[in-house]
């Protein structure tokens, strides 16, 4: 969020190159977050209750709290729905109450920012126990980010285990598949649900099957495409084991993957327990 340099040749290395001129006006689009909200006589934060959206706004607000000038333009509209999938000219139109950006929201969103960071899920999950009033939508979005670790029975994320469901009750495509769980679940984007498929194929015992034996090189975005476009997938039989919470993903696949701060290892494996809502240690 710094302004436009020499390491910013290239499109899509900084942070206004996708912004629209005709919005940006006069300021232009070579300026840094901090200057721009200072050229701006008001600044509105909309938020997405989208958990990832939530992560942004508590990341904006402890980058912006510093700088109290810029603090007493901010205000903070947040909503039940998702903003994102309307037009500007539309929300823009809408009644909205503001609130203003207090101490006592700052200091929430740093607590929530540096909870997601730390070593292990600890902080995110004491966060749920905390008055969280001051951001509205941040104890969904906690819970939400809270299911992504592997549960305490199977091993998977609630993301993964909901494509293992999914499959098994018809939904075979893979871009239906990201479509439904963008819809129900909102955590991951269509590229980041596209990992998890092939993580779910490309393993030592695979849950799914469909695509290609071998998955293509990382640069060979063709391929990648059509695989996602054109397969049909389908539960292995260990898969439907797992979809039956008979079998754990985990005991049979290595895991290494990071839930915020949190490395997550077979030897180092924070759970979730879906049904008691509660942080299982490894």
């Amino acid at each position: 969020m710094e302004p436009r340099s020499a390491v910013h040749v290239d499109f899509d290395t900084h942070w206004l190159d996708f912004a629209s001129s005709r919005w940006t006006g006069s300021i232009g689009r070579d300026v840094g977050l901090v200057e721009l909200c200072e050229r701006c006589d008001s600044v509105e934060l909309w938020a997405d209750p989208r958990p990832n959206d939530q992560l942004v706004l508590v990341w904006l607000l402890d980058v912006l709290r510093p700088h109290r000038h810029v603090v007493a333009k901010l205000s903070l509209v947040q909503t039940d729905v998702e903003i994102g999938i309307y037009r500007g000219e539309s929300s823009a139109k809408w009644q909205l109450p503001a609130l203003a950006v207090t101490d006592e929201r700052l200091e929430l969103a740093s607590w929530a920012w540096n909870a997601y960071r730390a070593p292990t899920p600890e902080p995110c999950f004491d966060l749920l126990m905390q008055d969280r009033s001051a951001i509205p939508q941040l104890r969904a979005a906690l819970i939400a980010l809270l299911e992504e670790l592997p549960g305490r029975d199977t091993g998977l994320g609630a993301t993964e285990l909901r494509t293992l469901d999914l499959i098994a009750d018809g939904v075979t495509r893979p871009r239906v598949l990201s479509s439904e769980l963008n819809r129900e679940r909102g955590v991951f984007d269509f590229q980041e649900t596209s990992l998890i498929l092939d993580g779910l194929v490309y393993c030592r015992s695979p849950v799914l099957a469909g695509f290609s034996a071998e998955i293509e090189a990382p640069d060979d975005l063709q391929a990648r495409d059509s695989r996602h476009r054109d397969s049909r997938l389908s539960l292995t039989d260990f898969g439907q084991e797992v979809s039956d919470r008979e079998l754990d993903f985990s005991q049979h696949n290595p895991i290494h993957r990071w839930w915020g701060g949190t490395e997550l290892t077979n030897e180092r494996l924070w759970r979730w327990d879906a049904e008691s809502r509660t942080l299982v240690a490894p």
